[in-house]
Parts: C-alpha cells; structure tokens; sequence
C-alpha cells in the first residue's frame, strides 16, 4: 500500500502550519512539480498511449496548493475532483503516487480500477481525501456528511480532537448547476455546518460557458442573497489575492463553525481532457487565458522580490528532474494483476459467488478500522412476550442498537417528531435527541450522500429512503457507495444501512408502490435484504445493523402491518445472517422460490393446490442462497419462482439462469416464473389484484407445474 510521502520539497507534516504568509519557495516547487506532471502527460504519456485519460490542473494549481498546504488538521476532510491533482500533492501525496494513477499501476489509487486522477487519501494522521468519483458534483453531498460527523464527534461523542476540524470541497464553476452542489449548499447552510467550498471557475464546463450554468456566470454573486453563508470571491491566479483569501477562508471556517463559500476565477489553460482540442474558445479567448497563467504570474510575483531569477530555475530544473524519475518509478510498476479483479466488492462478512471477499477490514470508513465492538450477538432467537407487527420490530431493533452503539444515527424526511410517515421511528428522537434521530431536507441525493461521508468518518448512518421509487434521485450516489471498497482497493468502505419501504398495500401507484429491488442487487457491492416476516426482520437489520457492507433493507409496506408477518420478538441478540433461505413449508413434488409479500400468497397457494410444495422464502438476495434453492430443486425436479417485481430481467430471471446452468439434469419440467406485468403499480385496487400474483393465481401454477 503506497504511503503519504513528502511534498517537495522535503518536509514533515507538522511543517504545513497555515499562515498568511506561505512558504513561497514550497508553493513554487509544487506549481513547477504539477506543470510538469502535465506537460509529460500531454506531451509523451497520452500520445504514447500509456495515458489513457489525461486531466491537466494547468491553470489551477496555484490556488489547490496554497489551500491544501493549510488543510493540517488530522480531522479535515476533503471531497476533491479530478483536476484535483494538485491539492493531492499538497497534502502530501508523493510525486511517483500521482503519477502512477492515470498510469493505471499497481499500488496507485485504484490499482488501475478507476480513472487515475478519480482521487482518495486515507487520514493516516492528515487531511482525508474521500474518494473522489466520476460524475461532476457526486463530491458535495459526502463532504456535507463529513462535516456534520466532524460536529457530531465533537458534540454527542466529546471528541476534543474535532474542535477546529473541517471538511473542505473542491469543485467547478459548471459542478455549480447539479443537484449535489445545491443539495449539500443547503445542508450546510440550514445546519450551519463547517464546511469550505472551494469553487474553481475556469469559466468554462468542457466547451458550455458558465454564463449557463449560472446566471451571469459568477455563483457567489448569485448567492449573495443565500442565508447563512459566508460568501467570498477573488482572483485564483494572484498570488497575493489567493493567499490571503484561501487563508482567511480556512482560518474563519475553522474559528466560526458555519459554511463558507470561495469563488476562485482561474484559467483552464488545456482541453477539458487530453482529447479536447478547444477549438470551441476563440483566440481572444486563449490569449487572455494565458496571460492569467498563475505560474507566469507567481513567477512575476516571486522574482526577484523574493527569491533571484537562478534560485526559481532552480526549482523548475529540480521539479523537472523529480517528475521525470517519478514518472519513471510509476512505469516501473507491475500491472494490474488480473487475478486480483474480482476482490473487495464485499467485506469479509458477506460474499456471493462471483465475487471474493474481502479478509482485512478497510483502512478507512465504518466502525471496524477505529476498533469499534459490538455487543454480543446470537444466530439463536429467543421469542419473548406476544407476536409483534413488523413495523415495531424495526422500531424496536432500531431502539436497541440506538442504546447500544453511540456513533449510529437514524435521519431522513420526518423521521423526527412525525416519526416516520411509516411510524418506524416514532418516539425515538424524544429518546435520543435530535442530534442521533432528525430529519433531513427534502433531498435523496443529500440524505445518501451525507450518509456516505459519515460512514467514511467512522459513523453508522442508518438512512430511510420514504419509498423506493423515491430512491432514483439519489441512483448515483447509492451506485457509488457501493463500488467504493472496489474502487480504493479495500482503502475505504462506507458502511451505511438505507431503509427502503415499498411495494403494494391496500392499493398501488407507480411512484409509491415500486419493488424494483433488482436493481441494487445488479448494484455492485450492496447487499440487499427483503424481510416477510418481523423475526427476519429484526434478525437481518441487526445484522446490517453491525455489518461491514452497504445495506438496502426493504420494507414491504403490506408486511409492516400484516397479520401473517407477527411473530413474538426474538430478543435484542439475535441476528440473521445473509444469505440464508427459510424454508416455509417442506415438500417433494415441486418448489417454489419467493420472497417480500409473495411469501405470504405462495404458502396459502401451496396449502390449497394439494400438490406437496416445498417453499422457500429467500430473505435476502444480495447474497441469495443458491444452494438451498439447487438443493430442494434438485430434490423435487420442478420450480415455479414467484415475485412482485416485473417480469422481465426481475431477480426471477437470475434465479432461473443459475438452475438451467448448475441444476439443468435435475429437472423434470420447464422452469416457470410468475411475476407482474411489465407495467407500473396500478393504483386502482381492482387493476392491482389484476397486476401483482395472487394466491389463485399461483395455485393454479403450481398445479400445472406440478402436472407436466
């Protein structure tokens, strides 16, 4: 694992104290070192094709650097982008390090797994830098989330060592127009969390003049009227003007505890990527750009006031030197080893057949790298007292670990005083105050995103997602936590637990009454649980609950209530592992696999079609457990799979798949599915029993299976 090497020149961490007054000649050797990072990628690596996406910081250096070098708290956290590359070497990230990342070389950020200049850092006693994703503005909502953790430690945990802490986020004047730059804008503001945005306006998104992302092209000025900001605004190629306002931003982000916004103008003195030609700027344009260059600039500024004109060619030849044997170093590193493709999607709690999971825990993120232990747990239930609703399971599952596990907090919209518009968490803000169980805007990407950079701050966020048609905003955010352990190298994971009410109830809709939990277990690095009963409830969310993985725990909205899913509670140990299938009822002649609501109409179904069925409830399918299932099938020679979700690519599909590939001999009959339609949930109650496999419906299914 690569470690956090000096800057150039060569000094210690504790050398990186801000002041106003910088050291300039450390400032010059990193602009030089990150020019000509640049130049030998744009110049030999890209055309040589040993480069294969080039993102040059030319033109943004001077000001990443000089904020970097004030970024010394052992706390910070810093949500960077992919001209970030600067800042990273300002943080102390070695010269052979940057390089290595878009060399796609073993040992760099990725390991050659994502996009060389697509950043993270772990702490190891500096700035953390989360990992950085692909899609512009993904990086403000998990700074947002840092933020308020860094507050929370300090708070609700006592933790001194938080006290001047602050998370800082870097981004693009163009990041300004998507929904995780205003998304984290008002989480900050209306929390008035500590929190640095730092918005690099390079006038341009790719070729779109930012005069279209913002009105007038200047987000401080747009934001003049916003409450609760600090709003600051300059020339990121001064070097005066960006010293001392990158300085007073920190220094008052640190002192006053509220968010600050920095709008730093700065040239882009390349293509958007190695690919991008600009032949959209006119030569006006370009020429004006130029002139802003802030190495010109700085160079001006330091020579010959401070420093001699062979003393800054002194710096330039050894910046040169240092980069050349860096990049060489970086070439001189093995490949990416292919063996190794599949490893840390999961942790080593939880694993699925394609994938290998992951022995060690992660650097960074979640409660095992801080040595956090949980109390003891039992695979064995203990029924105690009368059978519960699977709604006041989850509450009471909830309850307990709120008692047991200070760093897990519960939020989404009106979870607080309402309770939940489910009543899953009624009472518990009364209980634990507002600072453990609040409510968020109303905002999926920011309630996931926010849960993400808690997690990496070592939290356990528990999230609630109202429905799960209303987890699509928040895809991309949900998408990258769970690639994240894949992406670092098992660096950082951000363990979080999202509750995801759904499906039908009395009636339908299409916006409410979605399954779709297809698509996090397609989603790389979830596991997915689909409790039908309130033990498995409690059981599963517990595990979740004290797991190392990302977590969709669906709620099926017709079980939380439902009279066939009570089941007396199984004691504040108990914890269900993944991955196991209950058997519901036994048989020979055929078996039919389910889960969520359809547990429920199968076994009603099986005890009336007087046909010896064998039903299996899944409980979870992110990992599923196929070896019961080719068990009973290869057992009874038949299989009808039943589900609400649609038909076509539903988890079904998969299901068959795996039995036409491993069990194919076994069977004495065609695989069947029994699913919805391919449509939305009708809201009428008579087109929904039409939609959704009832109980008659599946007899009669089971019968004909049964009969071939």
């Amino acid at each position: 694992m690569p470690e956090r090497a000096p800057a150039m020149p060569n000094v210690s961490r504790q050398e990186r104290a801000p002041t106003h007054a910088p050291d300039w000649r450390r400032v010059a050797a990193l602009v030089q070192a990150s020019r000509a990072l640049d130049d030998i990628e744009e110049s030999r690596l890209l055309p040589e094709r040993k480069v294969l996406y080039q993102f040059s910081a030319r033109g943004h250096e001077l000001a990443q650097i000089l904020l970097g070098l004030q970024l010394t708290d052992a706390h910070d956290g810093v949500g960077s982008y992919y001209r970030s590359r600067p800042l990273m070497l300002a943080l102390g990230v070695s010269l052979e390090e940057a390089a290595a990342g878009p060399l796609a070389r073993s040992g760099s950020f990725s390991g050659g797994r994502d996009i060389g200049v697509v950043f993270n850092l772990p702490g190891r006693g500096g700035a953390t830098v989360l990992p950085a994703c692909g899609g512009v503005g993904t990086q403000y909502t998990p700074a947002a989330g840092w933020a308020q953790a860094i507050r929370y430690r300090h708070e609700v945990l006592g933790d001194a060592a938080y006290a001047r802490s602050i998370a800082v986020v870097l981004g693009g004047d163009a990041s300004t127009a998507t929904n995780g730059f205003w998304s984290a804008l008002n989480i900050a503001t209306t929390l008035q969390l500590p929190l640095l945005f730092l918005i690099e306006d390079n006038a341009f998104g790719i070729s779109v003049p930012s005069h279209l992302q913002t009105p007038g092209g200047n987000i401080a000025a747009n934001l003049r009227s916003f409450g609760g900001l600090i709003l600051m605004d300059g020339d990121g190629s001064d070097p005066r003007a960006a010293a001392t306002l990158t300085a007073e931003a920190v220094a008052r982000v640190r002192a006053e505890r509220a968010p600050l916004l920095l709008r730093l103008s700065v040239p882009r003195l390349s293509g958007h990527s190695g690919q991008d030609t600009q032949a959209y700027k006119s030569a006006q344009t370009l020429s004006d750009e130029r002139a802003r260059d802030p190495l010109r600039r700085l160079h001006e500024y330091l020579v010959p006031a401070a420093m001699p004109e062979p003393e800054w060619a002194r710096l330039e030849q050894e910046a040169r030197r240092a980069v050349e044997e860096a990049v060489a170093s970086a070439l001189a590193r093995p490949a990416p080893d292919p063996r190794e493709l599949t490893r840390h999607v999961f942790s080593a709690s939880a694993t699925a057949s394609s994938v290998t999971a992951t022995a060690a825990p992660q650097e960074q993120g979640g409660l095992l790298p801080e040595g956090f232990v949980f109390a003891p747990s039992s695979a064995a239930a203990t029924p105690q007292g009368p059978r519960i609703n699977m709604l006041t399971a989850i509450r009471r599952t909830l309850d307990v670990e709120l008692t047991l596990n200070p760093r897990m907090l519960v939020f989404g919209e009106d979870v607080g005083p309402k309770g939940g518009v489910h009543g899953a968490t009624l009472g518990l803000q009364d209980k634990y105050g507002a600072q453990r169980v609040f409510d968020t805007s109303l905002s999926e990407e920011g309630i996931i995103g926010r849960a993400v950079g808690m997690a990496l701050a070592g939290l356990l966020p528990v999230a609630e997602i109202q429905f799960r048609k209303y987890a699509d905003p928040a895809a991309e955010q949900l998408n990258d936590c769970g690639t994240l352990r894949w992406r670092t190298r098992n660096r950082f994971a951000a363990p979080i637990v999202v509750r995801m009410p759904g499906g039908f109830f009395k009636c339908g809709d299409p916006w409410h009454s979605q399954t779709n939990e297809v698509a996090w277990v397609h989603g790389v690095g979830w596991l997915v649980a689909v409790p039908a009963n309130a033990e498995d409830a409690v059981g599963l969310l517990r595990a979740a609950l004290r797991g190392n993985d990302p977590v969709i725990f669906f709620e099926h909205r017709a079980m939380l209530d439902g009279a066939s899913a009570r089941r007396p509670y199984p004691g504040d140990a108990f914890v269900l592992p993944f991955g196991q299938a209950r058997t519901v009822r036994s048989g020979a002649e055929l078996t039919v696999v389910t889960w969520g609501a359809m547990v429920e109409r199968c076994e009603q179904a099986a005890e009336r079609s007087h046909v010896d069925a064998e039903v299996l409830d899944l409980r979870t399918l992110s990992p599923w457990d196929r070896e019961a299932v080719r068990a009973s099938v290869e057992k009874t020679h038949r299989c009808l799979i039943v589900h609400e979700d649609n038909l076509s690519a539903g988890f079904g599909a998969e299901i068959a798949a795996t039995l036409a590939q491993e069990s194919f001999f076994s069977l004495e009959a065609p695989l069947e599915r029994l699913a919805m339609p391919d449509i939305p949930s009708p809201h009428s109650p008579v087109l929904l029993e039409a939609a959704v496999p009832g109980v008659a419906q599946i007899t009669q299914a089971i019968q004909r299976l049964a009969s071939l």
